[in-house]
């Protein structure tokens, strides 16, 4: 039996029903007492029947329960319910093997951020969990993340989060790739995002109107400054919703654009679209044609690149001609 949020409302319900030895619990009482529970977590859910409640019974008796000593009291033509003992409750017993297998599954979801700054809590709390559950590690990983743990100045991710979170000004060193010369900048940080396993620093620079993002391994270093925090009213998720990546330029507007995917290359686009915009124009022999409504951006260009022969730009012409060029421009090397 599997164990999810709801299991563990009515098995936490009925253990306080099966331990109040001042109260007869009959099999409506319990049934009204975990739908109840349920009804707490979700006004509008249907709640259980007794074939459920039957079910639930037996499995916390199981073994892979908690085994629980449960006493059938006959009183006329009904059945009370009620721990052997008054002192046992589930929540006394040690874990059982479901528990212990969640734990494990969210021990490795966790093990994603080890070495991260600020997660350095994370190594230890493995470590004790492990011992206090009697927790074996499986013999060999079961799941990847794809994480660039090596990344350049990764360590300044949580110093970063911090000064958005305590709402610090930051005056920081900065060297472009396109510049040989090292830039100082004040920033206003708002928002950290993650794209193509690289880092950016999203906030204000009074100099510029629009917000500026910055590659965390391109910041040379950064202190805290005494100047007062330019709060952002921006909803982040929503500001990056029509653009693929970080680059948004100031004359930037949002392109419908159609492009068309070989057949072989068809059911990877379809099944992982380039973006949430995504939509199917048409799909036969000649390939999958589909349109995305996003910022056009050099992330974009790179994206629809890295497809190679299997994909290509029909519309709209300007966006057509770049992806033109830039293949020419490739092709030079060769």
């Amino acid at each position: 039996m599997a164990i999810n949020k709801n299991a563990l409302i009515r098995f936490h319900a009925l253990d306080k029903c099966f331990s109040n030895f001042s109260k007869k619990f009959y099999l409506d009482d319990l049934l009204k007492y975990c739908n109840e529970a349920l009804y707490e977590l979700n006004p509008d859910g249907d709640g259980i029947k007794k074939r459920q409640l039957f079910e639930d019974i037996k499995f916390m008796e199981s073994s892979q329960g908690w085994s629980v000593p449960l006493d059938r009291i006959k009183e006329g033509r009904k059945v009370y319910y009620r721990y052997e003992t008054s002192d046992f409750s589930i929540n006394k017993q040690p874990m059982n093997e479901l528990e212990a297998e969640k734990l494990k599954s969210a021990l490795l979801v966790l093990s994603r951020f080890k070495g991260m700054p600020q997660f350095e809590w994370v190594n230890e709390l493995i470590l004790k969990l492990q011992e206090a559950f009697k927790l074996q590690s499986h013999e060999r990983e079961i799941i990847s993340f794809d994480a660039n743990e090596y990344l350049k100045n990764i360590h300044f991710l949580g110093d970063l989060f911090n000064a958005i979170l305590y709402k610090k000004v930051l005056c920081v060193d900065y060297q472009s790739f396109k510049s040989d010369v090292m830039t100082t900048l004040e920033i206003h940080p708002h928002y950290l995002k993650q794209y193509n396993n690289r880092w950016f620093l999203i906030g204000n620079n009074p100099g510029f109107e629009n917000f500026t993002n910055l590659a965390l391994d391109r910041i040379v270093s950064f202190s805290e400054i005494d100047k007062k925090y330019q709060v952002s009213s921006i909803d982040f998720n929503e500001y990056f919703d029509d653009v693929i990546g970080v680059s948004i330029s100031p004359e930037s507007i949002v392109s419908k654009i159609t492009l068309q995917a070989t057949p072989d290359l068809a059911p990877y686009i379809m099944t992982k679209p380039l973006h949430g915009s995504q939509k199917k124009i048409t799909n036969n022999e000649t390939g999958f044609t589909f349109s995305i409504e996003v910022i056009p951006n050099h992330e974009l260009e790179k994206l629809i690149l890295s497809f190679g022969e299997g994909l290509k730009v029909l519309e709209p012409q300007f966006f057509r001609d770049k992806i033109k060029e830039r293949l020419q421009m490739s092709l030079v090397h060769y």
